[in-house]
C-alpha cells in the first residue's frame, strides 16, 4: 500500500450510514470502502471506466418437499392457476 496521509473528513449521517452498511456487507473496513469509492469517482471524473466491486451472492436452501422440481416452478404456477380458473368456472 503506498503511503496513507491520516486526515479528518466529516462525512454526512446519510452517507456515513450506508458506508459502514457497505463495508460490513463486503467484509472490509470503513477506510477500504472509502478509499475504493473515492478511486472509482475520481476515475469516472478522469473518464476512466470505474473499478466493479464484486458481487457476493448467498445461496439459501430453497426448503422444496421431496417430489417438487424446482425448475419447473413456473409450470406449478400455471397449473395451479388453470385450476383456479376451471374451479371459479366451475367446471371442476
Amino acid at each position: 500500500m503506498p503511503d496513507a496521509m491520516r486526515t479528518t473528513l466529516t462525512i454526512d449521517d446519510d452517507l456515513a450510514g450506508i458506508l459502514q452498511r457497505m463495508a460490513h456487507q463486503q467484509g472490509h473496513s470503513f477506510k477500504e470502502v472509502v478509499n475504493d469509492l473515492l478511486r472509482a469517482g475520481i476515475a469516472v471524473s478522469e473518464g476512466a471506466a470505474p473499478k466493479r466491486l464484486p458481487i457476493r451472492v448467498i445461496g439459501k436452501p430453497l426448503g422444496l418437499k421431496p417430489g417438487y422440481d424446482p425448475d419447473k416452478l413456473n409450470q406449478l404456477v400455471d397449473d395451479l392457476e388453470v385450476e383456479e380458473f376451471l374451479r371459479k368456472q366451475g367446471t371442476v
